[in-house]
């Protein structure tokens, strides 16, 4: 028998430090796993899913890193049709283009400022650790396996802890008074 828990996602809030540009709430300090999205027709729409100890910790690394090139940067008024279009590209490709990335620093810093106000964050508090990175790869997969043309904005190449052979499946009740594209109903971890 596969046990079923439900998890409350609570949100949208604000990514730190654009509360009053977006009028949303801050986000609370907790634990567990965290959902960013987009505004998106009639809800929102999943852009990426992260675990963390901390929210104000792991969200404060999360901004130096966009800051410094790191992370991809897309344009919010696509991703809010549901499409991807990169503005920059962040991981590997910024490492070995540092030169472009100073060149082009102004318009990345601009769209990483779109970006971060835009982000519309859901967050569960989910205290257990590897259960945190079970939801977080249970999520993220199943959007690289959708066929719906929006699932094509998800951020790729996330490192993922899925669930091992040797677990117990889990069957996960996802509760949010927002609707969420690409957040299922009942997800199996």
């Amino acid at each position: 028998m596969i046990e079923i828990e439900e998890i409350f996602w609570h949100g949208p809030f604000s990514w730190p430090g654009y509360e009053k540009y977006n009028q949303l709430n801050s986000m609370p300090n907790m634990e567990g796993v965290y959902l960013w999205t987009f505004k998106y027709k009639d809800g929102y729409v999943l852009y990426s899913a992260g675990i963390t100890n901390s929210t104000i910790k792991r969200f404060r690394e999360h901004t130096r890193n966009y800051k410094n090139g790191e992370y991809n940067v897309i344009d919010v008024e696509a991703a809010e049709r549901g499409e991807r279009v990169e503005i920059w590209h962040g991981w590997q490709y910024a490492k070995m283009h540092r030169e472009e990335f100073i060149k082009m620093k102004e318009r990345i810093l601009d769209a990483v400022e779109r970006q971060l106000m835009a982000f519309r964050i859901f967050i569960a508090e989910i205290c257990d650790k590897r259960k945190r990175e079970r939801i977080e790869a249970a999520l993220m997969l199943n959007i690289y396996n959708l066929q719906e043309p929006w699932a094509e904005l998800a951020d790729r190449g996330m490192f993922l802890k899925g669930r091992y052979n040797s677990e117990i499946p889990i069957r996960i009740k996802n509760i949010c008074s927002n609707k969420i594209y690409g957040l299922p109903e009942i997800l199996e971890i």
